[in-house]
């Protein structure tokens, strides 16, 4: 098994940055934890609250370039 877990690594480092990170989150989703779904349901509550506050002008958006631009900032 310690062979097939060593190419299962190999093959999956091949992937895209994106690729790899969508195979975590598929790897991930497939435990049970028992508060995931309180936290899902907390995370789905705050995205609607957010989106109702920018549709009634209480909250900006920021471009995506602007953010990502503050993160590269940041990082230095």
């Amino acid at each position: 098994m310690a062979k097939q877990r060593k190419q299962i690594l190999a093959e999956a480092l091949k992937l895209t940055p994106l690729e790899r990170a969508e195979l975590v989150e598929n790897l991930l989703t497939s435990f049970e934890f028992r508060s995931r779904k309180k936290i899902d349901a907390l995370w789905a509550e705050e995205v609607a609250d957010r989106i109702d506050a920018f549709e009634r002008g209480e909250m900006a958006a920021i471009p995506a370039k602007d953010v990502f631009a503050e993160i590269e900032k940041n990082r230095r």
